[in-house]
C-alpha cells in the first residue's frame, strides 16, 4: 500500500484547491470529511470521486466499521501531516471524500407547501443548519441568493450533517425576479422583519415563500418591496432579534405544527 506523503502530489494539490469556491463550481465537486458525512454520502448513493484515508489518524471506528464499503471507491491513503494540510477541522478523524454536487435543478418545485429562500446568510454556520432544519421539516429545496454564502463551503456541508445530499440548492442570479416568478404560481411572499406588528403565528403556512435575510441587515429593501405580507418572532424578553438559523427553526417547526394538527 503507497502512502502519499509528498504535498506536490497531483491528487493532493488538486483537492486543495477544491478549498476554492471558483475551482468547486467548475469542477462541480466539493469535499465532504468525517465519518458520519461519508456514511451519509453512501447511503444516498452520492457519486464519490475519491476518498482520502489517514494512515497514522486514529480512526479505529472507521477501520471497524466501514473499510468494507469505502474498498468499493477509489481510495488513497496519505500520510497525518498531509491529511492536516488538507483537513478543515482540528482533530479530523482520518478520513475524507471528493463528491460530486449533484443534478440541482434550477426549477422550483411548486409542490410543496412551502419554500424557503435566504436573502444573503453571510455565516457558514448559520447556512448550515438551515439546511439541516429543512430538511428535518421534510422539505426538499432551497433558493438561495447569489450573495449568500456557498453551500458547498466546507464548514456549511459539516454543519449540515448529511442534510446537503437530500436537498435541490436552487442558486437565484435576481432573487426580486425569482420572488415575482414564484408570486405567478399563486405563492405569497412572506418576509422576516422587526418593522411589523404582525406575529409569525398570524398566517397559515401554505402557498407561502419565507424569506430570511442577512443576519446584520435583515431582507433587502427590493424584496421586502414585494413582500404580500411581514412577520416577525414576538420576544417576552429584552432580546430585540434571533440568529438567522434559529429564527429558520421557530418558523419551520410552526409550519410542522400546523401541518400535524390540521
Amino acid at each position: 500500500m503507497q502512502i502519499i506523503t509528498s504535498k506536490e502530489n497531483e491528487t493532493v494539490k488538486y483537492i486543495k484547491k477544491l478549498k476554492d469556491k471558483k475551482f468547486r463550481d467548475e469542477t462541480n465537486e466539493y469535499i465532504i470529511e468525517g465519518i458520519k458525512l461519508l456514511q451519509e454520502a453512501m447511503q444516498e448513493k452520492v457519486t464519490i470521486k475519491k476518498i482520502v484515508l489517514c494512515e497514522e489518524c486514529d480512526n479505529g471506528e472507521l477501520k471497524q466499521n466501514m473499510l468494507y464499503e469505502i474498498a468499493k471507491y477509489p481510495c488513497m491513503y496519505v500520510s497525518k501531516k498531509i491529511f492536516l494540510s488538507l483537513s478543515e477541522v482540528t482533530t479530523p478523524q482520518g478520513v475524507l471524500a471528493v463528491v460530486e454536487k449533484g443534478d440541482n435543478s434550477e426549477k422550483i418545485d411548486y409542490n410543496e407547501d412551502i419554500i424557503v429562500a435566504l436573502d444573503g446568510i453571510a455565516d457558514p454556520g448559520n447556512l448550515g443548519t438551515i439546511l439541516r432544519t429543512i430538511d428535518s421539516v421534510g422539505l426538499t429545496q432551497i433558493i438561495v441568493s447569489k450573495d449568500t454564502a456557498d453551500c458547498y463551503n466546507p464548514k456549511v456541508v459539516r454543519s449540515t450533517m448529511g442534510a446537503i445530499f437530500r436537498l435541490n440548492i436552487i442558486t437565484s442570479p435576481n432573487l426580486v425576479e425569482t420572488m415575482k416568478e414564484i408570486k405567478r404560481h399563486k405563492f405569497q411572499v412572506v418576509a422576516t422583519s422587526l418593522q411589523t406588528n404582525n406575529s409569525m403565528y398570524d398566517i397559515t403556512y401554505q402557498k407561502k415563500v419565507m424569506v430570511i435575510g442577512n443576519e446584520a441587515n435583515g431582507v433587502s429593501k427590493e424584496v421586502m418591496d414585494l413582500a404580500d405580507s411581514k412577520i416577525k418572532i414576538p420576544m417576552l424578553g429584552k432580546t430585540e432579534s434571533l440568529n438567522a438559523s434559529v429564527a429558520t427553526g421557530i418558523l419551520l417547526y410552526e409550519y410542522v405544527r400546523q401541518k400535524i394538527t390540521k
